[in-house]
């Protein structure tokens, strides 16, 4: 895990580019909460600037400590940027959660309650051995916690397609909505339903693939799920 010298207890710093602009009491800069938004997650967007145009992508990601390390192919065009000499890639990297349906009586005072990260900063490729090990299996557990060692690592030639960014966790924030519709008070006598419609993410049972051995059982770590 990377050190960088600050206490995980410690909130992230608030910059000009991490305090928002509306809603500033839904902002937080807590590093539980952002680490907490960030881990549950399995995509985020990825905003860079391409040929003077904005660009976002959607792709897997992986934490490890005050780290993120992003997937790519070696063949993408971002990760191509980053791993081009001084001065990195500037990025912005956004995860969101929708946790429920804000239905107010009034269109306009609809919403939704929600929890999401932004991080601000230079993405560079990650090229030492030991560390592109840890990142591509970061990426993997992030998904199931535990699949990395019951896999096949990457080969040579899985290797020299991916690619991989890293993006230090220094500007970040998040931002989080809970609780129930906003009414105007002149509103509360009209005759709509108002209230919250909770979003739930759930897992089925892992159906096995066709041509596995039925003497292999389902392991541990996805029996949990």
């Amino acid at each position: 895990m990377p050190d960088t010298g600050m206490p995980e207890t410690a909130p992230y710093e608030p910059t000009v580019r991490t305090v928002p602009t509306r809603s500033r009491a839904r902002a937080a800069y807590d590093r539980k909460l952002v680490h907490s938004i960030l881990d549950e997650g399995y995509v985020c967007h990825l905003g860079f600037v391409r040929d003077g145009a904005p660009v976002v992508l959607p792709t897997l990601y992986g934490r490890v400590g005050e780290r993120l390390y992003i997937h790519g192919s070696t063949g993408s065009r971002p990760l191509r940027m980053a791993g081009e000499q001084d001065p990195g890639l500037a990025v912005c990297l956004t995860v969101t959660h929708v946790d429920g349906l804000v239905l107010a009586r009034s269109a306009f005072h609809h919403s939704i309650n929600y929890r999401s990260v932004v991080v601000h900063g230079t993405a560079r490729q990650v090229t030492e051995p030991a560390e592109r090990t840890l990142a591509l299996d970061s990426l993997v557990d992030h998904v199931v916690p535990g699949r990395s060692y019951d896999s096949r690592p990457a080969n040579e030639k899985e290797l020299a397609a991916t690619a991989v960014l890293r993006l230090d966790l220094d500007e970040v924030s998040a931002k989080v909505r809970t609780g129930g519709p906003n009414d105007e008070p002149e509103d509360a006598a009209l005759p709509h339903w108002t209230g919250v419609v909770p979003l739930v993410r759930g897992y089925g049972t892992p159906v096995a693939a066709d041509d596995l051995d039925p003497a292999i059982a389902l392991p541990d770590y996805l029996a949990g799920f």
